[in-house]
């Protein structure tokens, strides 16, 4: 049976109010109900930017005086639904806010957490621990990726391609799914499925399948590589797959994976890995010692990966 659109609706408003508290921890129940219907996030993100503007319209009407206020009523979804009309009546007829309102909304998460976002078209965004992402209310095919690791898995769209801005480039989805790693001033691509197309209007670099790329802001220099299309992304499923990776980059992944503290000593920085790395939450990063080759040690509230005792 169909969804009433009410029910819908209310779901969707439901949300909303949660969402306001700064204590919400409901997140996996709500990717859940995202992801139930492509329609449940039109729904959402109309009722969440009707909120925004009124929320953004008391902030800037002019002080009144002080006077008693009446005790606080637990907002319903009736009380909502009239602020809403409300505000949307005072845009209208000439402030003109809903038109002022920044398009992009942030979504982040901690080190060691990860979470999948389900866009309206049924695209999904998945995104490793210590991930800072941008998405456009306005329209649902474009992306920034700050910082952070995320996974691409895109309804492909010839008329409206998926665009993700990355440091100071700009991908072109060409096919379906694939992976941008952005840290320290780099950028890093890998394609599993489809095609991406670098920076369309300069260089037009095409990574097909099992294709990568490695690029440093104000470097012209583009590293091209190449990868198993299967370990694209590993790390969604705990598995860290390295072909002649440094132990720096290997000690950002660990920290990004587990949500600890975690580098290298400056001696091993430099030195280069081929394996996989297998990992659970709450991993213990100790026993990765021996496949690393490296003594891993715990220095304050850090992990160093370090030479091995002379």
């Amino acid at each position: 049976m169909a969804e009433d659109r009410d029910d819908m609706e209310t779901a969707a408003l439901d949300w909303v109010i949660r969402m306001r508290d700064p204590g919400f921890d409901g997140w996996e129940d709500f990717e859940a109900w995202l992801s139930a219907d492509p329609a449940h996030a039109d729904v959402y993100h109309r009722f969440a930017t009707a909120d925004e503007d009124m929320g953004d319209l008391l902030k800037t009407a002019p002080p009144r005086p002080l006077i008693a206020m009446p005790e606080r009523r637990p907002l319903t979804r009736r009380a909502w639904l009239g602020g809403a009309i409300a505000a949307s009546v005072a845009a209208l007829v000439g402030i003109g806010m809903i038109d002022r309102q920044p398009s992009l909304y942030q979504i982040e998460t901690a080190p060691g957490m990860r979470r999948t976002i389900t866009l309206e078209d049924g695209s999904k965004i998945a995104l490793n621990g210590g991930t800072s992402i941008k998405l456009n209310r306005r329209d649902a095919r474009y992306a920034v990726l700050e910082r952070g690791e995320a996974l691409f898995d895109v309804i492909h769209n010839e008329d409206a391609p998926f665009k993700v801005a990355v440091g100071d480039a700009t991908l072109i989805d060409v096919g379906t799914r694939f992976n941008v790693l952005r840290e320290k001033g780099a950028t890093a691509v890998q394609v599993a499925e489809g095609a991406v197309i670098y920076n369309p209007d300069s260089e037009a670099v095409r990574l097909d399948p099992g294709q990568t790329l490695q690029a440093r802001d104000g470097d012209t220099k583009l590293a091209l590589g190449t990868v198993a299309p299967a370990a694209v992304a590993g790390w969604k499923d705990g598995r860290l797959i390295y072909d002649g990776q440094t132990m720096a980059e290997v000690a950002a992944d660990l920290a990004r994976w587990s949500g600890q503290t975690v580098r290298a000593d400056p001696r091993v920085a430099g030195q280069r890995f081929r394996g996989v790395l297998s990992l659970a939450d709450g991993d213990d990063i100790v026993r990765l010692a021996p496949l690393l080759d490296v003594d891993v040690r715990k220095s304050g509230q850090e992990w160093v990966l370090a030479p091995h005792h002379q």
